[in-house]
């Protein structure tokens, strides 16, 4: 951003940047380098920046399990945090190798998704990083028999990474391709009072949303908040929220957790002392690792 009493602006109220929520879990292993080669093989392959789209953003990387099959191999698909403005897949690497240890059998999809900014012209984040998402997934549904997977997702994201998955879920998964959704300190609620009290919150809201992409009349702020979108169709959920978070209040987790209760979605919900992921104790990043692959054998198994 070129303007830094406006990028002040943006980073001031939408502070969300990734504060290695991801990176401050333990990193297991992974894959080392990339395998090429026409078509899939039924070896563990990586296929790295991915091109979705024609921005240079829209890629992801895709790791591919030995003996994957059409009929099994569902989907993990990731997205990272930063605010909708900063951040890179590279921030969810510990979540690979996680995932690769504890659920060899499943593909794995790193999302880049376009960032938004205000130079040299206003692009915003919604719905557009809504549909970024959308573009990924009907991208691996379309080529499944390629990549030998079976088009069942779950999404993990951190912070921004996460609202933009509830949102996915909420609003856009219209053929119930997503089967769960982690959030990990995800805002959830932009009437809260932490944001629309803010005496800028207005200017900053109209930068990040495509209000032509919206109907005449619509609340921006209730549009694209996960709260407000919640249905009976929703996916699972599990919440982790930190109980001093300065960046995403608590309160934020607690209404995303109400309002499915309200309808009766299936979900968790853990607080851990502590901010926004950063400074949470090696027992609660046991925990969360724990959890989150406990939803992963209940809401997306591989049946071998």
């Amino acid at each position: 951003m070129k303007n830094p009493n406006l990028a002040r602006l943006v980073l001031g109220l939408f502070s969300l940047i990734l504060i290695s929520c991801s990176s401050a879990f333990e990193e297991v292993g992974g894959i080392d380098g990339d395998t090429s080669g026409e078509g899939p093989s039924l070896e563990e392959t990586v296929f790295t920046d991915v091109s979705y789209g024609t921005h240079p953003q829209q890629k992801f990387d895709i790791y591919l399990p030995s003996e994957r099959s059409s009929l099994k191999t569902k989907v993990i698909l990731l997205v990272h945090g930063g605010g909708w403005i900063e951040g890179d897949k590279e921030n969810m690497s510990p979540f690979i190798d996680l995932i690769k240890e504890h659920h060899p059998d499943h593909a794995i999809v790193n999302m880049n998704y376009v960032l938004a900014g205000i130079s040299p012209a206003v692009t915003p984040a919604f719905p557009d990083q809504f549909l970024d998402i959308d573009a990924v997934v009907k991208k691996i549904t379309a080529e499944k028999e390629q990549y030998q997977v079976l088009p069942q997702f779950g999404l993990i994201g951190t912070s921004a990474g996460a609202h933009l998955s509830l949102m996915y879920d909420f609003v856009y998964d219209q053929e119930d391709l997503v089967k769960f959704v982690v959030d990990i300190v995800g805002p959830t609620d932009f009437t809260d009072p932490y944001f629309s009290e803010n005496p800028n919150f207005q200017l900053a809201l109209s930068l990040f949303v495509d209000q032509d992409q919206y109907p005449e009349g619509t609340d921006y702020a209730k549009a694209v908040s996960p709260v407000f979108n919640v249905s009976s169709s929703s996916s699972p959920v599990a919440l982790f929220y930190g109980e001093q978070d300065p960046l995403v209040p608590l309160s934020n987790g607690i209404a995303l957790e109400e309002v499915l209760s309200t309808y009766e979605i299936e979900h968790s919900f853990t607080v851990y002392e502590g901010g926004h992921g950063d400074d949470w104790s090696a027992e609660d990043l046991e925990d969360i690792q724990e959890q989150i692959s406990l939803f992963i054998e209940l809401h997306l198994p591989v049946n071998k």
